[in-house]
């Protein structure tokens, strides 16, 4: 694997100074530039001095404000990630850059591939960065490490692609339209064409945010827009011919076949083998070194892989076939999984809202087209499947990891944000819902959980994180709780890899019990407590089914799976070689205890590529959301009722 040249420089997570006035600063000893100015009094609210940037920088240059707010949110969100570089070497809010893009992660030279591999892989060298400092006569570490100094910068940017399109600034937002596609920094069609389209849909549709680091950003909503998008032949990009994909129009799309042996070819659902579940991955190497990777014989591969920078893809495995991508055949069977290029221990520096945005349009499509339900128990990470035996479990894969922002995904499915913040009582359903940006907490990354080599030391780090931790008593002082499979009855670890003591955000259970500002829910075969004060990282769940061993307190504990294969003398009966259906040892549903569960149960099943026949079972499972990951039981094993929000 190619290592990143990149400085990945992993510390606490720390705020920087906000800002509250515009003022004047003087750079490179003649130029005076409008900057906003450490707070020292004055009357306006700090955390609006990033709006205030953006409206500064919109009228210098001219820029039709709603325009700059909306590239940028497409950019970064209006983050400025701390001063830290982008995975593709970007800074700043408006997402300057400096690199060559045969040195973004991917290790130069030593990652080469296919021709048609590497000229897909990365995008154009470009160093923005530079182009911004002669446009505004800013220093580079200016426009690097200060809000408004990268706001003005990439206004002005915005203004010099305006201006040689067209020779004149324009009022009006959708005379911009060609000007936003090249700020994309696009090579083909496809992807500029993509980026302009999302721009002036955030400008349709508006968008508010407040940062992670404070920052309230809104734009509001300009449904008249019609952007003139007949400019974008002006650029004259080329108009890759591709083999036909599987995507929205929305996303940049190109297909590059997988090594034949990294799956199966199918003919899914046609043959009666279901797609029913949708695998959000990261890829532990960059894009090129995944897309090279998944062509060589005897690996794993996933349907799709996404660049970080503007989520542009490669199509891999037709969705039809079965990928190897899960590292559980029963789930690959029924999933199509979308990687995403980016490090699990560096998650937040890698998904970016282009990633967020195209990946959720492909995903509806893909739902769409399938009937896949748009909820946590259907749309689940790599770190959500269940191991296929016990053995597994414990090397089963953790990505996306805890920066992936699952609230904010789930609302770009138009799911999740509406509902009631609160925790009922005993029997009630809660979903887990902390608030990714708000939600701190405390990780240990070491160098075993970072294939890039930038961790050369176990290091604590505080972060945005899309889970809650899971103590054994209602107390923060109690031992986190630790998974079986992982510690064999040992406590758990805070350790960024160790999914064992969280519970993750989307995700559904049955609450065991409250005492004072802690939830219990039933979680693992156990009951777990986090902290909750007034339900503040929970939301009712109504009309969810639930699952139980049973109504007495001596019901038998019911056995927990991780695949869903038919019996084996049903493969006997069919003259078929069985596949191996036994239960999770340590896992089960002891009595008295409840797990959420998918609405119907589904058939056992299997798959025979030889003969490219599908082997469907005379029983059905459930699928339950088990502890981080998902299982499954047999339906005539279970009591099944329906549970919603409110004390039962």
């Amino acid at each position: 694997m190619a290592k990143s040249q990149r400085a990945h420089r992993l510390v606490p997570r720390r705020r920087r100074a906000l800002f509250t006035a515009v003022g004047l600063l003087t750079v490179a000893g003649s130029v005076t530039v409008p900057l906003v100015a450490q707070a020292t009094g004055g009357t306006d609210p700090a955390d609006t001095a990033r709006q205030r940037a953006f409206a500064a920088a919109a009228g210098e240059f001219h820029v039709p404000r709603e325009v700059l707010l909306a590239l940028a949110y497409q950019e970064s969100a209006w983050d400025n990630h701390a001063g830290w570089q982008s995975a593709e070497g970007g800074y700043g809010p408006m997402h300057l850059t400096d690199v060559t893009a045969t040195t973004v992660a991917d290790g130069g030279a030593d990652a080469a591939g296919p021709a048609d591999v590497a000229k897909l892989a990365a995008p154009p060298a470009l160093h923005t960065l530079r182009v911004a400092a002669k446009l505004t006569g800013l220093s580079l570490e200016m426009l690097r490490t200060n809000d408004a100094a990268n706001i003005r910068g990439g206004a002005a940017l915005l203004a010099s692609y305006q201006e040689k399109l067209h020779s004149r600034a324009s009022a009006e937002p959708a005379d911009w339209y060609g000007a936003v596609a090249r700020y994309s920094q696009a090579s083909r069609e496809q992807g500029a064409r993509a980026f302009a389209n999302r721009v002036f849909a955030t400008v349709k549709n508006g968008a508010s945010r407040t940062t992670p680091d404070g920052q309230r950003v809104s734009l509001a909503a300009t449904p008249e827009i019609a952007p003139a998008t007949d400019q974008l032949a002006e650029l004259d990009l080329p108009m890759e011919k591709t083999a036909a994909t599987e995507c929205p129009d929305t996303v940049d799309c190109t297909f590059v076949p997988a090594d034949p042996s990294t799956g199966q070819t199918s003919d899914r659902p046609a043959n009666h083998i279901r797609i029913d579940t949708i695998v959000i991955h990261d890829t532990e190497l960059s894009y090129k070194s995944a897309i090279t990777t998944f062509q060589k014989p005897g690996t794993s591969a996933s349907h799709y892989v996404m660049r970080s920078a503007d989520g542009a893809v490669s199509q891999m495995v037709r969705t039809k076939d079965i990928a190897f991508h899960t590292g559980n055949y029963s789930s690959n069977l029924h999933s199509i999984g979308i990687e995403h290029e980016g490090y699990a221990a560096h998650g937040a520096n890698w998904y970016t809202e282009a990633q967020y945005e195209a990946t959720a349009d492909l995903v509806k499509y893909l739902a769409h087209r399938f009937q896949v339900p748009l909820d946590r128990q259907h749309i689940i990470g790599h770190d959500n499947v269940p191991g296929p035996s016990w053995t597994l479990i414990s090397a089963m894969h953790w990505d996306p990891g805890p920066s992936w922002d699952w609230d904010h995904f789930m609302a770009l499915l138009g799911k999740g944000g509406k509902e009631r913040r609160g925790v009922g009582g005993a029997g009630s359903v809660v979903t887990i819902s902390p608030g990714f940006a708000y939600n701190e907490q405390t990780l240990q990354i070491c160098p075993s959980d970072d294939p890039t080599g930038a961790v050369t030391a176990c290091t604590d780090v505080n972060q945005p994180s899309d889970f809650v931790y899971l103590r054994t008593l209602p107390s923060k002082t109690a031992p986190l709780f630790g998974d079986w499979a992982l510690h064999s009855g040992a406590k758990g670890t805070d350790r960024i890899s160790d999914w064992g003591s969280t519970a993750q955000a989307g995700q559904q259970f049955v609450v065991a019990g409250t005492q004072g500002a802690w939830t219990a829910i039933w979680f693992s075969g156990s009951k777990v407590w986090f902290y909750n004060p007034h339900g503040v990282n929970t939301t009712r769940a109504n009309g969810v089914t639930a699952v139980s061993s049973g109504a007495t307190s001596d019901s038998k504990p019911v056995a927990v799976y991780g695949s869903g294969y038919p019996d084996a003398s049903e493969y006997t009966t069919a003259g078929l070689k069985s596949s191996p259906q036994v239960p999770l040892s340590m896992y089960s549903i002891p009595a008295g205890q409840a797990y959420v569960a998918t609405a119907a149960p589904a058939a056992t099943d299997d798959y025979f590529a030889s003969s490219g026949k599908a082997f469907i079972g005379g029983r059905t499972m459930y699928t339950i959301q088990y502890n981080h990951r998902t299982a499954l039981v047999y339906s005539t094993d279970v009591s099944a009722e329906q549970l919603g929000g409110g004390r039962h």
